[in-house]
């Protein structure tokens, strides 16, 4: 295993009597993570719940915390943005980072947009283009080419050509695909937008998860057409239990218990397929690891933490990989505090 960029997917959930305190904790966890030399954090990006609904605005306050993490949202649903907005704010925020913004999307109807009707909508579902185009266009914003045949604005601040502003330069190499299907790894291998896996994906040619896992990965590979090298970044839930007391060690062994029933069978219509979560001692977390098929094809891990913890113990499974998993997969990271 030879792991050179190692990254958390942190999930930004709070109380909801108190969002300040939760949000709070979630930028002092990417402080922390920057601290112990992960190279980005990245935040989930939710709707209708308590979490980030808003990646771009939680990341602009991230970039005047940190200094040299990468900064990532995973995943934007793109069925609830407009490109050219959206693409506003993500170059606003890559500029405020200095270039650190990481992206991460995904296409198709947003998936509460019937419950929000014209709160969200502007005309009939039926009628709005939800494919992948509408990722296409966000790309094509963010390449900040001119507007219009020689078009021009006029303004208080003078007078200048109609594009995208701010100007973020390489953002669109930084562009990501959320991917758990076969044909999501091939669209984004085609059209050269980095590659999203976790514990989740789709069952069509296999009902083993990294069968299946690993057949996407192959299509993407194939299938990838720019001249940059392809990036993957592969996610997994993973809870070392080293610096924790003996009730958290139970705490974390029953969610996992509680979920470990999904990841027997493809669940569902579209025969959804769930890794197990890892949850151990480091030692018992690096030897399951090391029989991951996946894992060796990758140079870039996620770890993903889970909903509704605390924030404790966000710092303690941050902790415990940074100072006893990460230097046995190839990417030594300092040590905690």
């Amino acid at each position: 295993m030879s792991i050179q960029h190692l990254a958390l997917l942190i999930p930004g959930n709070y109380v909801d009597s108190d969002p300040a305190t939760g949000l709070e904790a979630t930028l002092k966890l990417f402080t922390r993570a920057e601290t112990l030399g992960f190279d980005s954090a990245w935040v989930r990006q939710r709707h209708l719940e308590r979490g980030v609904s808003s990646a771009s605005t939680f990341l602009a306050a991230a970039t005047q915390r940190t200094r040299h993490i990468g900064l990532g949202a995973a995943v934007i649903q793109m069925g609830y943005e407009n490109p050219f907005r959206l693409a506003e704010d993500l170059a606003t925020v890559d500029v405020l980072s200095g270039g650190r913004l990481q992206v991460g999307v995904s296409t198709g109807p947003p998936p509460h947009g019937a419950l929000l009707g014209d709160r969200l909508l502007d005309a009939h579902p039926s009628t709005i283009d939800f494919s992948h185009r509408r990722v296409s266009r966000l790309r094509d914003s963010l390449r900040g080419d001119f507007l219009g045949d020689d078009a021009w604005i006029e303004s208080p601040a003078g007078r200048q050509r109609a594009r995208l502003h701010p100007a973020a330069p390489g953002l669109t190499d930084r562009l990501w695909y959320g991917g758990g299907s076969l044909y999501s790894a091939e669209w984004a291998g085609r059209n050269g937008f980095n590659l999203l896996i976790g514990n989740i994906c789709r069952a069509e040619q296999s009902d083993d998860f990294f069968t299946a896992q690993t057949q996407q990965l192959d299509l993407f590979r194939s299938s990838w057409q720019a001249e940059r090298a392809p990036r993957i970044a592969l996610g997994r839930v993973i809870l070392p239990t080293d610096g924790a007391d003996a009730a958290t060690r139970k705490r974390y062994r029953e969610f996992a218990a509680g979920r470990h029933a999904r990841t027997l069978a493809p669940q569902g219509e579209r025969r959804t397929l769930f890794a197990p979560d890892l949850v151990g001692s480091a030692d018992e977390i690096l030897d399951t690891l090391s029989r991951d098929p996946v894992l060796p094809q990758v140079s870039e891990l996620r770890l993903e933490l889970p909903y509704d913890f605390r924030s404790e113990e966000y710092a303690q499974i941050i902790e415990d990989a940074a100072r006893l998993i990460a230097p046995a997969l190839g990417r030594p990271v300092l040590k905690a505090a």
